[in-house]
């Protein structure tokens, strides 16, 4: 069969497990932060067993510790897909996070090589940049071989043929951005905190990331098969140094989001609203050249105008007002539409959106471009 066709059913054969167990979280300040924390490999899968050290039984120790960091916080809901020394089917770790409908997925490991390799390296879902990069996913996706009906769960896949990661990607790319964003601040956190050599971001075809349906990221906190580093890895210090860098990299990125769920802009309604005299029995009528957008957050940081970003609102503009940058939802020359718009932004958790309107580029008053008569 050509591998590029073998490629393609992966990826409907993949996609359609992905159909039933997909979701977008729509985050607001009232909702808790899920994340879900995998460890990975577990009961008759070992994982790599450098220097006589378990992979499964390192990395369920950090994700524990990770988890008790989390849970401090009254406003995280931590999941987890194992937390015992239990087998868990690859597919079924990217369901338990898709069902739960989290934020995050972050799977934890360790690395192994032939040669004197250490440091720490964090992976999103991508095509391989190099061989090295191909080579680290192949061992962890080897694990699909150890699960009952594997034939029919990844039917053509071929983890020796890079061709067959091709699909792997596609469905992930929503949630590139936000991935690469959390894995590089774990790295920051390894490197910064605990010194340890920075092997990077990097992006490979990992089975488990492509179940996902969220922002997910794959970490390989330390190469088992160099002596000194496995032994750091299997020490109380080192679980506890890797889990405190994992969990404050995942609060960092919380309060990122935090920062974009949309605060209270009340306060500015009255510059924007129609005149008092209006009601929701008045028609509307606009002035020429005049359109009109919905308001929904503010900051000082610019955040990348993806729907993502903005609990699944699409279109989003960003336009910067002094120091502060505003974001708006839809445009349209109806005033009526931009009303449904509101509506909708509303029931999405941006409770003080409000309209505002644009006359030739610039901000105008409401109540200046439009007029409203009772029916």
């Amino acid at each position: 069969m050509n591998r590029f066709f073998s490629a393609f059913i992966l990826l409907v054969s993949l996609g359609a497990t992905h159909c039933v167990f997909s979701f977008h979280k729509d985050q607001s300040k009232n909702d808790k932060f899920t994340v879900v924390l995998d460890a990975g490999h577990g009961g008759h899968d070992p994982g790599n067993m450098g220097n006589g050290y378990k992979e499964k039984d390192i990395a369920l120790q950090i994700v524990l510790q990770v988890g008790r960091i989390l849970e401090k916080n009254s406003d995280i809901n931590v999941i987890y897909t194992r937390k015992d020394d239990s087998f868990v089917d690859l597919y079924v770790r990217g369901k338990i996070a898709n069902e739960a409908k989290a934020d995050l997925f972050v799977s934890v490991h360790c690395n192994s090589h032939s040669s004197s390799a250490h440091g720490t390296e964090t992976f999103v879902l991508g095509l391989h940049a190099n061989e090295r990069n191909f080579d680290v996913a192949k061992k962890e996706n080897s694990v699909i071989y150890l699960e009952d009906d594997y034939e029919v769960n990844y039917a053509g896949y071929d983890i020796n043929s890079p061709e067959s990661f091709i699909g792997l990607t596609i469905m992930q790319e929503e949630f590139l951005d936000q991935s690469i964003s959390l894995a590089k601040s774990i790295q920051d956190q390894f490197t910064g905190q605990l010194k340890r050599v920075n092997r990077g971001v990097k992006q490979a075809g990992f089975i488990v990331l492509h179940q996902t349906f969220m922002p997910s990221v794959l970490v390989e906190t330390g190469f088992l098969t160099y002596k000194p580093e496995g032994a750091y890895l299997n020490s109380s210090k080192g679980k506890s140094d890797m889990a405190t860098s994992i969990a404050s990299a995942i609060l960092k990125y919380k309060a990122q989001v935090d920062e974009n769920v949309g605060g209270d802009f009340s306060y500015e309604v009255k510059d924007h609203s129609l005149p008092s005299t209006a009601n929701e029995n008045s028609s509307v009528e606009t002035s020429a050249g005049v359109t009109f957008r919905v308001q929904i957050a503010a900051g000082s940081n610019a955040i990348e105008t993806k729907s993502y970003n903005f609990k699944g609102l699409s279109p989003i503009s960003r336009e910067k007002e002094g120091a502060v940058y505003r974001y708006y939802y839809g445009e349209t020359s109806s005033y009526e539409a931009v009303k449904e718009m509101q509506k909708k932004a509303i029931a999405k958790g941006y409770s003080s959106s409000f309209v505002v309107a644009f006359k030739n580029g610039e901000k105008v008053k409401v109540s200046s471009v439009v007029n409203s008569a009772s029916n």
